[in-house]
């Protein structure tokens, strides 16, 4: 019973939360920087309101742009750059690029630096002081949870890539707007691949070394919203329902991440994402059902009682909707529910967007399993990828 649990945002959660987001602004002072993706957010009529509302309480806005995931080169361009006045507030709106760019942003302004000095594992050892400019996370999909963590997640893709963090206590956001009509006009794919990233983080943190009682319990509460509302969000993208309960599990999701830490998934999303141009959430979902397969495999030859084991069926009674059947069978019914939903929502293969299978021993040998409940070798890594080439 020893655990330590970090901050979280001011939450505003439900359906209308956005329109009180002038409001919001107003409390840091009258100039914004509007952080938000390419172009679906500024071309719908969720982005017309948006400005409305705050030109209606005299609030000076500039607008960024994010294109794919943030770079160390987009960052930059942003905070070093001569094209934007210094804001009050930073306010991000879109999917997890966007969180994190914006994440980012408002941890950099002061700094006039090259966010690369601060990233783990890639910078040169400097720390970040944690001053910042007040941060506001606005998520239109429901998947990463960066609305409620400490990191922002920096890309460089290529030969010699990395996918790396820039963290610090104070970068969590101040408040957390979580509004689910925002998430309505998510595309079908984006929805699916977005669910499945916060279906894994779900269950890599509910499965983790470093799990407490507090973070099962936030775990197990999100996993029962993925059971009900994931399938219904991807098939019938107007159920404002089922989004909701997706947006609740994608921020709890967040929530466990940042205090239980993930697992073998997500140690792939890091060194994949650092060699290849492949979204974060496709990555997740695609290998999701293969790592659990070889973990559960790895545990059931090992100790059938183990605690990961009884998590399993724990999460296997939630879907199957049902409790008179033995732990084992669970266990592997809800391996078995994974890969359905891997073939339900057509999920491509890595090699679809570029990976080289020449790569497969390079990326295996860089993959962590931190707090994973198996340190699984090089060759079952190596197993896993070859699965969903």
């Amino acid at each position: 019973m020893k655990f330590n649990f970090a901050r979280i945002p001011q939450i505003l959660f439900g359906p209308g939360k956005i329109q009180g987001l002038p409001g919001v602004i107003g409390k840091y002072g009258k100039q914004v920087l509007l952080v938000t993706g390419k172009s679906s957010l500024s071309e719908s009529a969720s982005w017309d309101k948006i400005i409305m509302g705050i030109s209606h309480e005299k609030i000076a806005w500039d607008h960024f742009s994010v294109q794919g995931e943030p770079s160390p080169g987009m960052i930059d361009a942003c905070v070093m750059g001569e094209n934007f006045r210094e804001p009050d507030v930073v306010v991000a709106i879109g999917g997890g690029s966007v969180l994190d760019a914006g994440k980012a942003i408002s941890a950099m302004w002061k700094k006039h630096e090259p966010v690369r000095f601060y990233l783990e594992g890639v910078g040169d050892g400097r720390e970040h002081d944690g001053q910042k400019i007040p941060f506001i996370a606005i998520p239109t999909t429901a998947g990463t949870g960066s609305e409620a963590t400490k990191n922002a997640v920096i890309s460089e893709v290529g030969p010699g890539g990395f996918k790396r963090s820039l963290r610090h206590d104070q970068f969590v956001p101040e408040i957390a707007i979580i509004d689910p009509d925002l998430t309505v006009n998510c595309p079908k794919e984006i929805t699916a691949w977005s669910g499945m990233d916060a279906f894994t983080q779900l269950l890599e943190s509910y499965l983790s070394t470093e799990a407490s009682p507090m973070t099962d319990a936030l775990a197990l509460s999100g996993l029962k919203r993925i059971a009900g509302s994931l399938e219904k969000a991807v098939s019938d993208p107007d159920d404002l329902s089922a989004r909701t309960d997706m947006a609740y599990a994608a921020l709890c999701s967040g929530i466990t991440l940042a205090n239980a830490g993930l697992g073998v998934v997500h140690g792939f999303a890091s060194s994949i994402g650092g060699r290849f141009q492949i979204p974060h959430g496709l990555i997740c979902g695609t290998l999701m059902g293969v790592a659990n397969e070889f973990l559960l495999n790895n545990l059931l030859k090992n100790d059938t009682s183990s605690l990961a084991v009884k998590k399993y069926a724990e999460t296997g009674r939630i879907f199957h909707e049902t409790s008179n059947r033995d732990g084992i069978f669970y266990a592997e019914f809800i391996i078995n529910k994974i890969h359905d939903l891997v073939e339900k929502f057509n999920l491509p293969r890595l090699s679809d967007f570029g990976f080289d299978r020449a790569e497969i021993e390079n990326i295996a040998r860089s993959t962590s399993c931190k707090y994973n409940p198996v340190n699984h070798d090089v060759s079952e890594l190596a197993g896993m990828l070859e699965r969903r080439v």
